[in-house]
This record gives structure tokens, C-alpha cells and sequence, in this order.
């Protein structure tokens, strides 16, 4: 009984936790400032940093010791480019509820669409850069969504396609 106690509780402070985080970042600042703070993110160099065959054919061709060295910078680097993503996140969910509010159904519905793969990047970042730190001491280890370059493009696709419609202030350029 006590047990369930304890997991409840903690079962609400991750949600509270969850919620924070992708609240966190998003109240302060006009959308301007906002979109002048995005950090551009290499998807295509995170893939690869990320890439279990890439870390097998490093482990196959270099020394222990190197290998370990290599691995660490490219953990550290890939959870530099998590970060980054999930800041941008932050800030694309600002950009997300001021499009909810157009008078525009298709511009809504966009700013929706965005609000719900932004919120899901966050949580899927959240989740990943502990996972990264882990695979540093522990080379390979499973790092988790492997999702997060293919949510990261569909994200940036959102805000091209919504900055047709809609004021992104420069947002889809600094992505």
C-alpha cells in the first residue's frame, strides 16, 4: 500500500515536472525576440551522431581507448544538439498558441498541429539527453527515441508551411 503511495506521488511530480518543462521557456518574450534566441540544429549531423552503425564501425577501427575518447565528444555533441532542439521547441510552442488565435481555420488548425509536435519534441528530448549522458559511461547502450531528427524535420516543414500563412517572424529561416 505504501508502495503504491510512493509511485503515485511520483507519478505526479513527473507530470508536474512535464508540464513545467514545456511551459518553462515559452512566457517570456515577444515573437521576435523570441525567434532571434533560435540555435540552428544539423539534423543530418545529429542523425549520424546518433547512428548505432557509426558507432559500431568507430568501435571496429579504433582503439579502446580512442574509441572511448570519440564516443564521449559525439554523446556530448548529440546531446548539445538535443538541447538546442528542445529550446527551439520552447519557443515554436509560442509561435504554435499565438497561431491558435487567428481568425483562420487552416491557421489554427496549423498552430494545433504544431503546438502537439512540439510539445511531443520536448518530451521526447527530456527523455533522451539522460539517455545520452548514460551512453558516455556506457557505450551502447540503447539512447532512446530515435525519433526526435525526423520529429525535429517535420516540425521545421510546419513552420515553412505556416510562414506562408501566417506572421513566423523569421522563424523557418533560423531553424
Amino acid at each position: 500500500m505504501t508502495l503504491a503511495i510512493v509511485f503515485a506521488i511520483l507519478g505526479v511530480l513527473a507530470l508536474v515536472a512535464i508540464i513545467y518543462l514545456a511551459k518553462s521557456s515559452t512566457r517570456h518574450g515577444n515573437l521576435d525576440e523570441l525567434a532571434g534566441q533560435l540555435r540552428p540544429v544539423d539534423v543530418r549531423a545529429f542523425r549520424n551522431l546518433i547512428d548505432q552503425s557509426e558507432e559500431h564501425f568507430l568501435r571496429e577501427n579504433l582503439s579502446f581507448a580512442d574509441f572511448r575518447s570519440v564516443h564521449r565528444e559525439r554523446m556530448l555533441a548529440a546531446a548539445e544538439y538535443v538541447h538546442c532542439a528542445a529550446k527551439n521547441a520552447a519557443i515554436l510552442v509560442r509561435l504554435a498558441e499565438a497561431a491558435r488565435v487567428s481568425p483562420e481555420p487552416e491557421i489554427v488548425a496549423a498552430g494545433e498541429r504544431l503546438l502537439e509536435n512540439a510539445l511531443r519534441l520536448r518530451l521526447y528530448a527530456w527523455q533522451m539527453i539522460p539517455r545520452l549522458y548514460v551512453a558516455i559511461l556506457l557505450p551502447g547502450v540503447v539512447r532512446g527515441p530515435h525519433s526526435l531528427p525526423e520529429n525535429y524535420d517535420t516540425i521545421r516543414r510546419q513552420v515553412v508551411m505556416l510562414g506562408l500563412r501566417f506572421p513566423t517572424h523569421g522563424m523557418s529561416s533560423a531553424l
